[in-house]
């Protein structure tokens, strides 16, 4: 338990690289929790952080509104539309978090950049973060990968989440986000704490 305590607060307050990101990916959210990452987004830019907002292109699906609907949001949020970009994904029938990560990485070797963000909802933000680590470290181990949780919104609200199909008090989804994520370690599909730990630990020390 010690370690998934470190992990988790050190997702939640990540250090930043020595020079703004290539790109921070924003995982693909219902209409209830897509303030999160669009506000984390323009700070982001804002804040020269990352130059690039990165979002799935992608039909309305699973729970996620689209593309051309995030586009519209974030520049309404006040983002110049030339700082969004999308990440191919090929023909979907579906979207989750390992998909998502699949093509963030993908898209991350063909472009060739060394450091990425990825953002989502706080509760979602461990199993974003282990999975895109996940897919890194065998397809793109070169790729730097950094945490940067999306806007807190508040907890007792009851949201849809999880493609569209749950729906829960926020505060409920960290316990729904653990129990995925065991499910998904004890399948061999996702890495586990402790070497996601050891990613950060080496990442930090800029022996990769």
């Amino acid at each position: 338990m010690n370690t998934v305590i470190e992990l988790l607060t050190r997702l939640l307050s990540d250090t930043r690289p020595q020079e703004p990101a290539d790109g921070a990916y924003l995982y693909c959210q219902t209409i209830d929790n897509q303030r999160s990452v669009f506000g984390a987004a323009c700070s982001l830019v804002t804040q020269g952080v990352s130059p690039r907002i990165l979002i799935l292109e992608a039909d309305a699906m699973s729970g996620y509104p689209g593309e051309a609907q995030c586009r519209e949001q974030l520049q309404a949020c006040g983002l110049p539309a030339e700082t969004i970009h999308g990440v191919p994904a090929g023909k979907l029938s579906s979207i989750n978090t390992l998909i998502e990560s699949e093509a963030l990485v993908r898209y991350s070797k063909q472009k060739r950049y060394g450091a990425v963000y990825v953002v989502s909802s706080p509760f979602h933000q461990l199993r974003a973060f282990m999975t895109a680590v996940t897919v890194a470290q065998a397809e793109y181990p070169q790729l730097s990968i950094y945490s940067y949780p999306g806007s807190t919104l508040p907890w007792m609200d009851a949201v849809v989440h999880s493609q569209g199909t749950l729906q829960a008090p926020r505060r409920q989804l960290i316990q729904e986000e653990l129990t995925r994520i065991d499910t998904y370690q004890k399948k061999g599909d996702l890495a586990r704490f402790e070497d996601v730990l050891d990613y950060l630990n080496r990442r930090d020390m800029g022996r990769r």
